[in-house]
């Protein structure tokens, strides 16, 4: 796919939160691991106080609320996203701080100088970046030099592998982007940063009302094939693997601390 369509693909999917808070709910619901996976990757940050940080891709913003000690301890906070829509549900979400930047940023061309930030995050969004290499530069170039940054992603065996199984009869396939993942993530870090630790968080989906499960297949680009499918059909072939009421999604989720 070329760039050009890669950013379309980003767009569509992120012009409102509604898909993506779709996605959030099916983990809030029936995630086996009630930690969260916002908590975990909230538990491995280390911020000290007077730091800078810089967040790309904050999506709603949701994983930072209740959390307003940490905000308070940094000099600044920017929170931005590619999407206007996303940093506005971000702002609704938070609220204002005197020291939150809320701002449309492309990861690809970073708007502050060289050493600014003392930790840069960029949860999710990596293998949405047309040019990845150019991102990574510009993350490296905006950290300080001791900084660090936080990456999480998703693996290759997980939600999509296990639902593309089960529903190939209808021309699903595994086609989730593996631009950046657990399998490959280590190796492009490594193209800029000098210490790279990979954490997995331990999870799957326990679910048991099926007709979530549908909402979230219907919200990723990657099962557009079922599009001309009736939902009823789809919930149907789901409920057939439930096993004692439940259905069990492996999940593939960690995180990369790059400095």
């Amino acid at each position: 796919m070329s760039d050009i369509n890669d950013k379309k693909v980003v767009e569509k999917q992120y012009a409102t939160s509604a898909n993506l808070n779709t996605r959030i709910s099916i983990h809030d619901k029936y995630s086996t691991n009630k930690q969260g996976f916002g908590n975990w990757i909230y538990s491995h940050y280390e911020i000290e106080d007077g730091a800078r940080v810089l967040e790309l891709g904050c999506g709603t913003g949701s994983m930072w609320k209740g959390h307003d000690e940490l905000i308070k301890k940094c000099t600044e906070f920017v929170l931005s996203d590619f999407s206007d829509a996303m940093v506005e549900t971000t702002r609704q979400t938070i609220g204002e701080f005197p020291n939150i930047t809320y701002r449309s940023i492309d990861i690809q061309n970073i708007p502050y100088d060289t050493a600014s930030f003392d930790v840069v995050i960029a949860n999710m969004m990596l293998y949405h970046v047309p040019i990845l290499s150019k991102a990574l530069a510009e993350v490296r170039r905006v950290l300080k030099p001791n900084g660090k940054f936080y990456c999480a992603t998703y693996g290759e065996h997980g939600i999509v592998e296990y639902l593309s199984k089960l529903l190939g009869e209808y021309g699903v396939e595994d086609n989730v982007n593996k631009n950046f993942t657990l399998q490959n993530g280590a190796a492009i870090l490594s193209s800029v940063f000098k210490n790279i630790k990979k954490v997995n968080y331990e999870d799957s989906l326990a679910v048991t009302n099926i007709a979530d499960l549908v909402d979230y297949v219907y919200s990723l680009s990657s099962m557009s094939a079922l599009s001309s499918q009736p939902r009823e059909k789809i919930q149907t072939l789901l409920q057939n693997h439930m096993v004692n009421g439940v259905l069990t999604v492996p999940k593939e989720y960690g995180m990369f601390i790059a400095n």
